[in-house]
């Protein structure tokens, strides 16, 4: 049974994403150690409300350390709504610019939209090649934001490393619904609230692990 760790750096619906992992077969704890969070099998970073809170949680937990240090070494990491945006350079909300971990470039800032947030069910346009969405053509999952990338610059590298897989969703402006980059995986949406199809997420992210 894979041992995944949730981290808590209070910030994140913990207990509905230890259930739904749960379910699927991981063997999971709910900790900010970050001992534990190193030497997990997997780690989910979870995450709700405001950018900039997030990240000031996530830095008093070692958080980027954890992130960066376990995909240092191949080992797989998974970001969940807002603990999917503080994966990015920056975030800019209300009027607040915050710098997050840097994993990946591109700025989380407010969608245009008639309607925000962004709450509810909605499909996707999973990147060709993906794991995360294998079995999981025209489903819809559960989002709920206001906030969002709606730019994913790829830098070529000479063809050294596959280019992260990007999955995209629309409310009013096209924005990056999920990512898979090597051992780095997020999802905007909640997979923990998405019924049947966020359990075959999770278990897709749990093969990997």
């Amino acid at each position: 049974m894979k041992k995944v760790v949730v981290l808590d750096y209070g910030s994140g619906n913990l207990r509905s994403a230890e259930r739904a992992l749960a379910r699927v077969g991981a063997d999971v704890t709910v900790t900010g150690d970050p001992h534990a969070a190193l030497e997990a099998d997997g780690l989910v970073v979870p995450g709700v409300g405001a950018f900039a809170a997030c990240m000031a949680g996530l830095r008093e937990a070692d958080g980027p350390q954890v992130i960066g240090r376990r995909l240092a070494g191949g080992r797989p990491v998974l970001g969940i709504c807002v603990g999917m945006q503080v994966l990015f350079e920056r975030g800019v909300e209300h009027g607040q610019d915050a710098e997050g971990c840097g994993e990946w470039p591109g700025v989380v800032e407010q969608l245009k939209a008639p309607v925000l947030p962004h709450m509810g069910w909605n499909t996707v346009q999973p990147a060709d090649g993906t794991r995360l969405f294998a079995g999981l053509a025209d489903q819809r999952f559960y989002f709920v934001h206001s906030y969002g990338v709606r730019e994913f610059p790829l830098q070529p590298d000479g063809g050294r490393l596959q280019p992260p897989k990007v999955t995209w969703a629309e409310h009013g402006d096209r924005f990056v619904a999920a990512v898979e980059n090597g051992p780095l995986s997020a999802t905007q949406f909640h997979p923990e609230k998405s019924g049947d199809a966020g359990a075959q997420l999770l278990t897709n992210w749990l093969a990997t692990v």
